[in-house]
């Protein structure tokens, strides 16, 4: 077939352009009250369909306000289900077209869901389709749209479902009339274009999405001020954005901040646990307003621990602690007696050297013949520290200072994690070539971190993956000064 039989083949498509009420924007709980579908050969209005729909659930009082539709109206109106057949039957064959096409879609396709079918057609938005053939408009709403194209929506059709739907259709009409002289054969080609990337914000056009690349990473979704409204990480940046944008939304988060995306940026990582470790900063950092997980920020206090003079490990809670190591960061707000007492009671060490019992002598449990006698000398030394040993290991690094590589952004890079003394440092890249084998050479090429405990927990899960091989334990000069 020829290119231009091609075009002549898409320019004969159907389209249904469809609005919805719902009684709120919540995919999932909310529930469509009202249904239009108005088809729309490529020249002009063939048909339409339109219903009332009894959501079985009541009818919040802004949503009468705003669409003038009460439960009174609905009482007697069909269930989805017993519509359903209709809505398959009339946008059989064809695009799905609204204006915002990601809301009204997603709405329908759970619905179809929630009844054991799998709803599925090609989809249209026409905020989208407006902003590539008429560029530069301060809004794209439907009735700012619908001013600047020339005509009006009458007050009492806005924010019903038929009007809405009849507005849209006259605006794609207009689109694909106005836009066919000046762009010719073209035009269908932006329409298939726009079909393929109709689920992606309207701001974002899918050939930057296309620009991304299908590495590990970290991307950013920023709000109209141009500060993150959300942060996440990725093996493959690009497939995850994509992933973001589809129908099938498993939380009322996933639809509402999509609508908010002015633009997309992104960092590559190299591979995963540098992107988890940058991921964790930056939410921290910008503190998005859709992430959940993760916007604590840095923990200042700290169990530590030392050794006392006769040599047993002593633990203790503070804020910083010098020539000691930190086993674990905590927050400011931990029960210091609470979470010593119960490193006593699970890993039965003495109350005088967990800061439980401050007198001098026996502790309260070795008069109780609970604690083996640390406290008054009468435990080995070796014996007690096997079992504080424990409370490291568990809490903590398998080895206090080491650095893990990691596949760099290119061939001819690396990545490398640092770890000292118990403390994150940082992550950076570097040649492989140029790397002389030196602690310095590799502390140099580190960018530097705060220490936080969710970095503390991503590294040790990682290294529970990670090759002996990509790890190198050192000894940093703190180390040494207490050997």
């Amino acid at each position: 077939m020829t290119r231009i039989g091609v075009q002549l083949c898409k320019f004969a498509a159907m389209y249904a352009i469809v609005d919805i009420e719902t009684t709120g924007s919540r995919v999932g709980s909310d529930k469509i009250i009202e249904i239009a579908i108005v088809k729309h050969d490529g020249k002009q209005i063939v048909d339409s369909f339109s219903s009332l729909i009894n959501p079985e659930i009541g009818i919040p009082y802004f949503i009468t306000q705003l669409t003038g539709i009460n439960s009174e109206m609905l009482q007697n109106a069909p269930r989805f289900y017993e519509v359903a057949k209709q809505i398959v039957e009339f946008t059989e064959g064809c695009i799905f077209v609204a204006h915002n096409v990601r809301f009204d879609y997603s709405f329908v396709k759970r619905e179809f869901l929630d009844l054991g079918f799998h709803y599925h057609r090609k989809r249209l938005c026409t905020v989208r389709l407006s902003r590539k053939l008429i560029p530069g408009l301060k809004s794209y709403s439907l009735g700012r749209l619908a001013d600047s194209l020339g005509f009006s929506i009458a007050k009492e059709e806005r924010h019903r479902a038929y009007g809405d739907a009849y507005a849209t259709a006259q605006i794609f009409g207009l689109l694909l009339e106005r836009s066919s002289d000046l762009m010719g054969p073209q035009l269908e080609w932006a329409i298939e274009d726009e079909i393929k990337s109709a689920l992606l914000p309207p701001a974002i056009p899918a050939e930057k999405v296309e620009a991304i690349p299908q590495t590990a990473g970290v991307y950013l979704f920023h709000g109209q001020n141009g500060e993150p409204i959300y942060i996440g990480k990725a093996r493959n940046i690009r497939k995850r954005i994509y992933e973001h944008f589809k129908p099938d939304h498993k939380s009322n988060k996933d639809i509402h901040f999509k609508n908010f995306i002015s633009e997309v940026t992104y960092q590559e990582t190299g591979n995963e646990l540098t992107a988890l470790l940058l991921e964790n900063h930056l939410v921290k950092q910008h503190k998005p307003q859709y992430n959940v997980a993760l916007k604590r920020s840095e923990f200042t206090y700290g169990l530590f621990y030392d050794f006392t003079k006769t040599g047993y490990i002593r633990f203790f809670i503070k804020r910083a602690a010098k020539n000691s190591q930190l086993v674990t960061p905590l927050s400011e707000k931990v029960n210091k007696r609470a979470y010593l007492e119960n490193l006593v009671l699970q890993y039965n060490l003495c109350q005088s050297l967990c800061e439980v019992h401050s007198g001098v002598g026996r502790c309260m449990n070795r008069q109780f013949g609970i604690c083996l006698g640390a406290c008054v000398g009468a435990e080995e030394v070796e014996t007690y520290n096997e079992r504080a040993m424990k409370v490291i290991v568990n809490h903590s690094f398998p080895e206090p200072s080491f650095f893990i590589f990691g596949k760099g952004r290119t061939l001819d890079e690396q990545t490398v994690v640092w770890v000292e003394d118990g403390f994150f440092k940082g992550w950076g890249f570097f040649d492989p070539q140029f790397n002389d084998g030196s602690i310095g050479f590799l502390k140099m090429a580190v960018d530097k971190y705060p220490h936080d405990k969710d970095a503390q927990t991503i590294i040790r899960a990682a290294i529970k993956k990670i090759p002996e091989s990509e790890i190198l334990y050192y000894q940093s000069e703190l180390q040494q000064n207490n050997l």
